[in-house]
């Protein structure tokens, strides 16, 4: 099935912090791929679906598990109101948020196998008890039904596990999805404590000039009135 025509997926990209957040996607197999956008920037609360594009090839087995994404994001600077290409230029790694995702292919043509084989076998097994008597005829029947039976339950389990591998996934997705927003979280919190800090200090410093001014205003009203008893 990916020798005729291009299969698309789609990957959401979420920001839940209050900043601006620049993307970038990277791919094992860029030539297989077309990924559309592959980076920019998100708003604050935005979200974006970004397309995945598989190009016809000839499918190897070998390569199910190989072909993999990366999806870096990077906290844009205060006042950045533009797009700011040269963001990537010369980070410090720490800076980088990264996920990493697997793809997996889910090749229809499994059920399609084990139908034809399972028909082919009952057509032979026909064909080889012509002319035989009926207490012959009977056992390759029942041999071809059990055959039948254990396809349609390998089929019916491969699919299961299809199912779960695809729960998982998502669920993987997810908890990387909490990651990104517990980590947006706290350097919004950082970004708080620090200003609060900032204008603590500013407070505190204030302060003791107010004090002295007092004091030096005290000491007037004393020395004036000792002056006047003198």
């Amino acid at each position: 099935p990916f020798t005729e025509r291009t299969v698309t997926s789609y990957i959401k990209l979420t920001n839940p912090s209050n900043h601006k957040v620049y993307f970038k996607i990277k791919t094992t197999a860029p030539k297989r791929y077309c990924v559309r956008p592959n980076c920019g920037y998100l708003k604050p609360m935005e979200i974006s679906q970004i397309a995945v594009t598989l190009q016809p090839f000839d499918f190897d087995p070998t390569e199910k598990n190989k072909h993999k994404f990366m999806v870096q994001a990077l906290v844009a600077r205060d006042n950045d109101d533009e797009e700011n290409p040269d963001m990537w230029k010369g980070i410090d790694p720490e800076q980088l948020m990264e996920s990493k995702l697997k793809c997996v292919f889910e090749n229809p043509v499994i059920q399609t196998m084990t139908a034809e084989t399972t028909k082919s076998e009952i057509t032979t097994n026909n064909g080889k008890n012509k002319g035989v008597g009926d207490s012959v005829k009977s056992s390759p029947i029942k041999i071809s039904g059990e055959t039948e039976e254990k396809l349609i339950k390998a089929a019916q389990e491969v699919n299961q596990l299809r199912e779960e591998e695809s729960a998982l996934r998502q669920e993987n997705l997810q908890l990387k999805e909490d990651l990104l927003q517990l980590r947006n979280v706290l350097l919004v919190n950082e970004a708080t404590s620090a200003n609060k800090n900032f204008n603590t200090q500013n407070s505190s410093e204030s302060s003791p000039t107010v004090t002295s001014i007092l004091i030096a205003v005290v000491m007037v009203i004393l020395g004036y009135v000792l002056g006047k008893m003198i």
